[in-house]
Formats: structure tokens, C-alpha cells, sequence
């Protein structure tokens, strides 16, 4: 990965400059991008949907930490790192409302789109939907949102990452789906009136 090899080289020269023995071990910049590497890109790809921006965002989060002069005390980096790169990726959407990701039904050899049936791109119109939808929102309703129904977290593991109830929890996202279905059903109506008009 592109992103492992500048932290790395990063880290390398901030030890050769400051006249560190390079043969020392890992630093813990270095440890905690190869022990969380995946979460973060994986977490940013079902945000986007997108494998590049996804990317970027891995890169985004750990270069932040990478430019603080000291790597901060954190409780739990694996869920500091989940939350940044959620946060990231909805940032991204934000300023992306009006660029179209690529399909996913494009093939890996970077041929041609393969032939999508309908069923297919009713369900690539309905993410695109919910991503832009997200983008909309509050942005920590956004977030339990993604944390409860894309990363499959409970009530109560929100409430514990986000520092608040599980009750405040429930009612944002009672509010939070019923905004998205509204939206939703709107869209929908939208979408059948223009087709129909074809």
C-alpha cells in the first residue's frame, strides 16, 4: 500500500533526522498503522463506497497523527481510529455531494463496466442515495447512524464511543431513520415520475 510506504518512509526520516539508530524497532506511530491499517480503510470503503477514496481517507487519518509532535494518550486507538475515519469519510461525501463514484460492478483487470441488471442498479442507486442522504444530516447523527446500521455497532457500544446514553442513542436514531425514510419515499416518488415521463 502507498500509504504504508510514506508513513514508513515519514517515520524513517524523522528518526534519521533526529539521529536515531534506524535499526531500532517499530515506532508506535508505525505499530498502530500496521495494526489498524484495515479497520481504517475498510471502515472508510463502506462509508464511500469508493476503494480510492478510501485510500485517502487512511491516509488523511494516519498523516493527522503523523504531524502531532507526540502520539496522543489515547484509551482506545482502535475506536478513536474507527470514529476518525468515519467522520473522515462523511467529510469527503460532504464535499463530493455532486461526484459519482465508480460502479462496483466494474471489473478488476480495468476492462469495460460488465452489463448490470436492474435489480443491480436499483440497489447502486439506492447507496448512492443513502451516501448522499448521510451527507445531509447532522453530522453525529450521521455517524450512529453508520456505527448502528453499516458497522453493526449495539445502543450501547455507541453510547460508550460517542460518551453518552443509550437512551440518546435509540432517539437519535428513531429520528434519523424516519428523516432518511421521508427522504427516501420523496426520492423514490421523484425517481418514478421521471422515468415515467421517458
Amino acid at each position: 500500500m502507498q500509504a504504508t510506504m510514506e508513513i514508513a518512509q515519514a517515520n524513517m526520516g524523522a528518526m534519521v533526522a533526529g539521529g536515531a539508530d534506524i535499526t531500532q524497532p517499530i515506532s508506535g506511530l508505525e505499530q498502530v498503522f500496521i495494526d489498524h491499517k484495515d479497520l481504517v480503510f475498510k471502515t472508510a470503503y463502506r462509508v464511500t463506497g469508493n476503494a480510492n477514496d478510501a485510500e485517502d481517507i487512511l491516509q488523511s487519518v494516519f498523516l493527522r497523527l503523523l504531524r502531532q509532535p507526540q502520539l496522543p494518550e489515547i484509551r482506545s486507538m482502535r475506536a478513536y481510529l474507527h470514529r476518525a475515519a468515519i467522520n473522515a469519510a462523511l467529510d469527503l461525501l460532504r464535499l463530493r455531494k455532486d461526484t459519482q463514484s465508480l460502479s462496483l460492478s466494474e471489473d478488476e483487470s480495468g476492462g469495460g463496466i460488465q452489463p448490470m441488471s436492474k435489480d443491480m442498479r436499483e440497489s447502486d442507486e439506492v447507496r448512492d442515495w443513502l451516501r448522499h442522504a448521510l451527507t445531509r444530516l447532522n453530522p453525529k447523527w450521521a455517524e450512529m447512524f453508520v456505527l448502528r446500521f453499516i458497522e453493526d455497532y449495539s445502543n450501547r457500544e455507541i453510547a460508550t464511543l460517542l460518551k453518552t446514553s443509550s437512551a440518546v442513542v435509540a432517539v437519535v436514531l428513531h429520528r434519523t431513520r424516519a428523516l432518511l425514510k421521508k427522504d427516501f419515499m420523496a426520492t423514490a416518488k421523484q425517481m418514478a415520475t421521471t422515468r415515467g415521463r421517458r
